[in-house]
């Protein structure tokens, strides 16, 4: 894995200095990623846990809650000691659907609202969270340059993207970072990866477990996992950490002890067996 004196961080947008292992803010709401949590006292203190525990990068999504994350980590006071990521472009039904919706006007207003919950007078990273079938791709992310040029937000990312549509997206504004579900199970968008490599671009890779179906890796990650006496958790989290120098994963949590196993994870060192056994 990557030491601290070369690659443990990564400037996000040339700019914004974090160390490569956030903090995913979606758990912190309640069930379905729908409404409070049971316990908001809980949801504040895992996310002052994880700054103290030197975590300086969190993400979250006004579709997370909605906006209850966002108020959350206001709540919290973090945001003014970590780089707060936030997202727009999906609407949630009572059903708890993702629907996506890019519309300009919409983007817009919903990034006044996401300053507002956050408390802060412009986002460190806003990222779309999905392109929308339905609004020219070229249309919403105008609306996210316009916001950077209004001071409102200091860095854009995009987020379930294709190379083609990175590319687009940076004839019209600098993209700092990119959001794809990517793990050492599916790694369906590596040519998104390169892309993000090529340009020192963030790469975001969420769903790090994808979702507990380990397939046949399952074998070969408890194996790793017992020569380190980790966990499965932990090696998926270090693999995404070694296998390229612009991850940044963000394992979320609603768990104190989970989010402490997950931070632990950014010091376990994979050897070149181990990379060989999981590539």
């Amino acid at each position: 894995m990557a030491t601290e004196n070369d690659s443990d961080t990564f400037d996000i947008g040339g700019e914004l200095t974090v160390h490569r292992l956030g903090f995913g803010a979606m758990r912190v709401t309640g069930p379905d990623v729908i409404g409070s949590p049971d316990d908001e006292e809980n949801a504040r203190e895992v996310l002052q846990h994880a700054v103290d525990l030197g975590v300086d990068f969190v993400d979250t999504a006004d579709s997370y809650g909605p906006g209850v994350s966002e108020r959350l980590i206001r709540e919290s006071g973090i945001a003014e000691d970590a780089v707060v990521a936030t997202k727009a472009g999906l609407l949630r039904n009572a059903t708890g659907d993702w629907i996506p919706h890019g519309d300009p006007d919409y983007i817009k207003n919903q990034a006044l609202a996401s300053l507002d919950r956050l408390g802060v007078d412009s986002i460190d990273l806003y990222q779309y969270h999905r392109p929308d079938p339905d609004t020219d791709f070229e249309d919403a992310v105008h609306a996210f340059a316009e916001l950077k040029d209004d001071g409102l937000v200091d860095h854009v990312g995009l987020s379930n993207v294709s190379v083609e549509q990175l590319e687009t997206a940076r004839d019209i504004v600098d993209i700092a970072t990119v959001q794809n579900a990517y793990n050492v199970v599916d790694r369906e968008y590596e040519d998104v990866l390169e892309a993000c490599e090529d340009y020192d671009i963030g790469f975001i890779p969420y769903f790090p477990m994808g979702g507990g179906d380990l397939g046949e890796q399952q074998d070969d990650l408890e194996a790793v996992a017992a020569d380190h006496d980790a966990t499965v958790r932990q090696v998926a989290l270090a693999w995404l950490l070694d296998h390229s120098p612009v991850t940044l994963p963000i394992p979320g949590t609603s768990s104190i002890d989970h989010l402490e196993t997950n931070v632990a994870a950014s010091h376990l060192d994979l050897t070149a067996e181990d990379r060989a056994r999981l590539e």
